[in-house]
């Protein structure tokens, strides 16, 4: 039995449960998986000052994202085939988000469609993230449902006009000759996941690509899809009619460049996402935690920021907001803790967050989290700048 006292002790379960074609999507990066693995480690790397004697018998954890206050500066991040890990994985997820009062965004390629998650979830405050893909008509039809299921933010992905090379797919059968042979000799040795998710999570389709896949579509057809449907051809001035057709927050994710944060602010949007696909896109580009100081210098006083990437404990959040972010967004996380536990396990990951982000900040003599910023780092904001710019 493994104990859960850590994010990596939720990966660890989640691979001992899964087919190995979907642990290896969940975990792998791009080409060799180093920026995936500095993600992690230049995260690590940012310390804290310890202060004492600073009145911290009060924290609050609390924030505000485009006027609406957040418990907790963390929203569970869009992540493709949720549905995969346990039976209609992104419904169990956004329940647990919607206990702890915090954002869940529906990725574009989920199982469950946004009308299954509101059913399933009515509380949640429910963001929808967009793919640019070549058929406008299409996207817009996905922007006007998720309006009618009252997402409250669109998270517009632009770091994808062509899927990355990753590897470990090729190797783990999730893409490539023999992919569904492979997986289905994986999933017999799996016989928790085979029942929970094989058989009892049917239909395993895209639910908010349906009207373009058709109703008997299936894996096959979410990896192709990928790869025909991308647009490599998009530029900044392509996009006024995203904002014709979506007039609440827009937030742009997967911004590494302080160029681009500020074709982010000049094109309108309200948010943007440091970003790099958690190493998934393109491998030897900054880790986040490399990247986000300088956005956040070029455009943190005129969109609110968020980061996401390597983020393995409440430590790291904390980290994160204190070089330059006003929210982060969990990814590979919330996805082990589904996979490892369902519903009880994304719920269990956000109390430990919440526990180590107050232990953190009573230890670093720092009472509210809007307080939080590079002055709480061990060395100077010189020093910071240079190492992580």
């Amino acid at each position: 039995m493994t104990i859960i006292a850590a994010i990596d002790d939720f990966r660890e379960a989640a691979r001992r449960r899964l087919p190995r074609f979907l642990f290896d999507y969940a975990d792998g990066g791009a080409l060799g998986e180093h920026t995936m693995r500095r993600n992690v480690a230049d995260l690590q790397d940012v310390a804290i000052r310890q202060r004492v004697l600073q009145d911290v018998a009060s924290i609050d954890l609390s924030t505000r994202w485009f006027a609406q206050t957040v418990p907790l500066p963390v929203a569970l991040g869009p992540v493709g085939i949720g549905g995969m890990f346990r039976r209609r994985g992104e419904v169990q997820a956004a329940r647990a988000a919607a206990r702890h009062g915090i954002p869940f965004t529906l990725s574009t390629v989920a199982i469950c469609s946004l009308e299954e998650v509101r059913a399933g979830a009515p509380d949640v405050n429910l963001w929808f993230q967009l793919y640019i893909v070549r058929d406008r008509g299409f996207m817009r039809e996905l922007i006007a449902r998720a309006k009618a299921q009252g997402a409250t933010a669109l998270v517009f992905t632009v770091d994808m006009p062509t899927p990355g090379i990753r590897h470990r797919d090729l190797h783990s059968g999730m893409s490539g000759p023999g992919g569904p042979a492979r997986r289905a000799l994986q999933a017999m040795g799996k016989p928790g996941w085979a029942w929970d998710v094989g058989l009892r999570g049917r239909p395993h389709q895209l639910g908010n690509l349906l009207p373009v896949l058709g109703r008997d579509s299936g894996m096959n057809d979410y990896i192709g899809w990928l790869a025909d449907n991308f647009d490599p051809g998009i530029r900044w001035r392509d996009l006024d009619w995203l904002r014709e057709a979506w007039d609440g927050p827009l937030i742009i994710k997967g911004i590494l460049d302080p160029v681009d944060a500020r074709d982010a602010a000049a094109y309108g949007a309200q948010g943007l996402i440091v970003s790099n696909h958690g190493g998934r896109q393109l491998d030897g580009v900054p880790s986040v935690a490399r990247a986000l100081p300088a956005i956040a210098d070029a455009v943190g006083d005129r969109m609110t920021l968020f980061a996401d990437g390597g983020v393995r404990s409440g430590l790291d959040v904390v980290r994160m907001l204190a070089l330059g972010a006003q929210g982060v967004l969990l990814g590979r996380a919330w996805l082990w803790a589904l996979a490892a536990e369902g519903e009880e396990g994304v719920d269990r990951l956000l109390s430990m967050l919440e526990k180590e982000m107050r232990v953190v900040m009573t230890l670093a003599g720092c009472n509210r989290v809007t307080a939080i910023d590079r002055t709480i780092l061990a060395e100077s904001l010189t020093y910071h700048e240079e190492r992580l710019t």
